[in-house]
């Protein structure tokens, strides 16, 4: 007489169905990292598309014209790079009135920036380098990458299925919709990037500043300014980030690259001609 568990036929099935399809949603991030992303692109843009209507319903919307086009003209001159055409050839930018410090990018295109930040950026090429790490989020699937790891270990997929059928409209699905999107605890419940996620977000914006003609040493003064606006402690932007020493240790470590591409970037004329308001 056999002892011991014996799956059944059914189960093995589609145990092995499950590896399989685990093994061909491998993918690699822009710095060559291996990642798993189960969901299409399809679905994380109609994610991200719903997560931003239901966001810009919340939250108020600013109505300053020389604010909105200065945020609006550095998210040009990243959106104009090839790597994130080639993503997304359409984004939508909004700014939320708010006091918050933070700023956010979703599949499909879409940012939200809110004014507060504006009091801790201090220039265009420091407001470039929180935008281009949140892009960098887009251009790197990291919101893909958490909701597939978090399909491996839950019912992740369930509350994400009601949400869209529903087309957004509260509840639990919709928050952790917007949590595993990325976008902060004001809005959802809030499920951190994983650190990894964040230093690679980190440099790839540091590479995408510094292309779009805004000068990479500014990333690092804004990381100074951030840890100051946290009085001794991480603002809500930098509550799931690296540490601050570490933060700018890895990008100052890498800053004689991303210096070669940003004079590169003003040799050919692509310099920042945004203006703070």
């Amino acid at each position: 007489m056999k002892t011991g568990f014996t799956a059944s036929r059914p189960a093995r099935i589609a145990g092995m169905a499950a590896v399989a399809l685990i093994v061909t949603a491998c993918a690699v991030s822009p710095t060559g990292r291996k990642q798993l992303t189960l969901i299409s692109d399809g679905q994380m843009t109609t994610m991200g598309a719903q997560a931003f209507t239901d966001i810009q319903k919340q939250e108020p919307i600013e109505k300053d014209a020389a604010i909105v086009g200065y945020v609006q003209c550095i998210a040009d001159a990243l959106i104009a790079l090839p790597e994130v055409r080639e993503m997304q050839p359409d984004w939508e930018v909004t700014v939320f009135t708010s006091d918050t410090v933070n700023a956010f990018a979703l599949p499909g295109g879409k940012i939200g920036v809110y004014t507060g930040l504006l009091s801790v950026a201090e220039n265009p090429s420091q407001l470039a380098a929180v935008m281009g790490h949140e892009v960098a989020h887009v251009l790197a699937r990291h919101g893909n990458e958490r909701v597939s790891q978090q399909l491996a270990v839950g019912e992740t997929m369930g509350l994400i299925e009601g949400w869209l059928s529903s087309g957004g409209g509260g509840g639990t699905g919709q928050q952790a919709a917007m949590a595993l999107l990325g976008v902060g605890a004001k809005v959802g419940i809030l499920l951190p990037f994983s650190r990894a996620h964040e230093s690679e977000a980190d440099a790839i914006g540091k590479t995408l500043m510094a292309k779009a003609g805004f000068d990479p040493r500014e990333s690092v003064t804004l990381w100074q300014n951030m840890g100051r606006a946290g009085n001794g402690g991480p603002p809500e932007f930098l509550s799931t980030h690296p540490s601050h020493d570490t933060r700018i240790r890895d990008l100052q470590a890498g800053m004689d690259v991303a210096m070669a591409l940003y004079e590169e970037s003003r040799a050919t004329g692509r310099t920042s001609q945004c203006k703070r308001p």
